[in-house]
């Protein structure tokens, strides 16, 4: 009886005080990953990932001088890229927004995006082609300005991007 009220007891305590909250796992990727779950993943400084039908249940973050390559990826959450050498994404799926600022090239063709597409002060050649977009298409102080055609947005494509 007493073994039952202390059972009964911990686990009230446990319920009061709540479980430690989950942490989702960044994988970092330099290499190739294919048709595979991830939480968050992180293409680190001067690394090269390439993405083959991989489900990103979070985001993926690339970083300084690093090269991304997607193609048929699913993300939950964003892409985003900064101060990046370049980023591919093809045929993939995005629920929130991809973002590259501040870096070299990048290539987004015929992908589906929730959130927006936004190419901001980027020093190389963009292509953005063929998306369909759910938010705003927005590049702005891109040296040469974006080229692409064929976007379907139901937001807004502005600056650089009007034509798009």
């Amino acid at each position: 009886m007493k073994r039952t009220a202390l059972a009964i007891s911990a686990a009230l305590c446990a319920m009061l005080l709540g479980a430690a909250p989950a942490q989702a796992e960044e994988r970092t990727c330099r290499g190739t990953i294919g048709a595979v779950t991830v939480d968050n993943l992180r293409v680190p400084s001067n690394a090269t990932c390439t993405l083959k039908g991989t489900y990103v249940k979070g985001t993926i973050k690339v970083e300084n001088n690093a090269r991304l390559y997607a193609s048929r990826v699913r993300v939950v959450g964003n892409v985003q890229a900064e101060n990046h050498k370049h980023v591919s994404l093809t045929s993939s799926t995005v629920g929130g927004s991809v973002q590259v600022t501040q870096g070299k090239t990048a290539t987004i063709t015929s992908n589906r995006v929730t959130g927006d597409i936004q190419s901001f002060t980027n020093r190389g050649k963009q292509t953005i082609s063929s998306n369909r977009v759910n938010g705003n298409l927005q590049c702005k102080e891109n040296v040469p300005a974006p080229t692409g055609a064929g976007n379907v947005v139901q937001g807004d494509k502005e600056d650089q991007c009007r034509r798009l």
